[in-house]
């Protein structure tokens, strides 16, 4: 082989193996981005499936208060719906009331009238008092007990006027407690819809994040792959050119060894020329003979 193309292989053996190792270099750059953007992209899909967790238990909380509400407004109806019939009723029970009062010219609850009747009596059982004021007295209770007599036809509806005015009162104060539920779950629903679509937003600005993090990772997996299918590339080309050196190098070798061959050779007939003459051996002639008796 010409010297020139043994220079040559040599040049292009190290030219390779620098390539190879900036190649190496870039390999392992890109493959440290290609890593880092996947772990982003990791990172920002495991934040998005925390989220979604949150947004589900939001949305089952609101969905859940919803229908409380949805509830508490038909109890509420209910009641309201309730009050107003017995009010009607009420009125009727007035109309009655008024006629009855009307036909008997009564005027004063009977129940009324008995208080008064017992109040007279207790004045008259408990106190000091002139003969003249207890017949006045007594006088009274008689008269008033005559009303009562005559009251007495109303207080069947007096005493159904009562009980549904009570009745009444308890529906409107079940309907306040109704409304009163509704709207703090009502409130409660709106904070947790507003929490439904606050954390969709983040789950929305997340997903663009993680959809970046998986085109640059795709980018540079790309390159790695581009940059390793041309490292094999040159490691093939270099292994063939080692090879070619490789060869240059034991030919060289066996060139060296078989001139110093051929050199000892030419040494041992001249020491054997020289012991057959009787000459003295120099010190390279001994030398020579002593690198024979290695060799053999």
């Amino acid at each position: 082989m010409p010297t020139e193309n043994k220079k040559e292989l040599f040049k292009k053996l190290n030219a390779y193996k620098k390539e190879i190792s900036e190649l190496r270099a870039r390999l392992n750059q890109i493959n440290d981005q290609k890593e880092k953007w996947f772990k982003e992209k990791d990172k920002y899909g495991k934040q998005i499936s925390e989220l979604i967790k949150k947004v589900k238990k939001a949305k089952e909380e609101r969905n859940r208060l919803t229908e409380q509400v949805k509830r508490d407004k038909e109890e509420r109806d209910k009641y309201n719906k309730e009050v107003r019939e017995k009010i009607e009723a009420v009125k009727k029970l007035n109309e009655e009331k008024k006629a009855i009062q009307k036909k008997f010219g009564i005027k004063e609850d009977p129940s009324e009238i008995k208080k008064r009747i017992e109040r007279l009596e207790t004045v008259i059982e408990t106190e000091v008092i002139s003969f003249e004021k207890e017949r006045a007295l007594m006088k009274q209770i008689k008269d008033l007990k005559k009303k009562e007599k005559e009251a007495r036809q109303v207080s069947d509806v007096w005493e159904k006027i009562h009980d549904v005015s009570k009745e009444i009162d308890a529906l409107k104060k079940k309907a306040e407690d109704a409304h009163k539920r509704i709207q703090k779950n009502a409130k409660e629903s709106q904070e947790k819809h507003e929490e439904v679509l606050e954390l969709s937003k983040q789950v929305d600005e997340l997903k663009k994040k993680e959809e970046d993090a998986f085109k640059k990772f795709v980018d540079y997996k790309k390159k790695f792959v581009e940059i390793n299918e041309e490292l094999k590339k040159k490691l093939v080309e270099m292994a063939e050119i080692k090879e070619k050196v490789d060869k240059i190098k034991m030919s060289r070798r066996e060139a060296k060894k078989k001139r110093i061959e051929e050199e000892l050779k030419k040494q041992e007939q001249k020491v054997e020329e020289k012991i057959k003459k009787g000459e003295k051996l120099t010190t390279e002639d001994l030398i020579a003979m002593q690198g024979l008796e290695a060799k053999k």
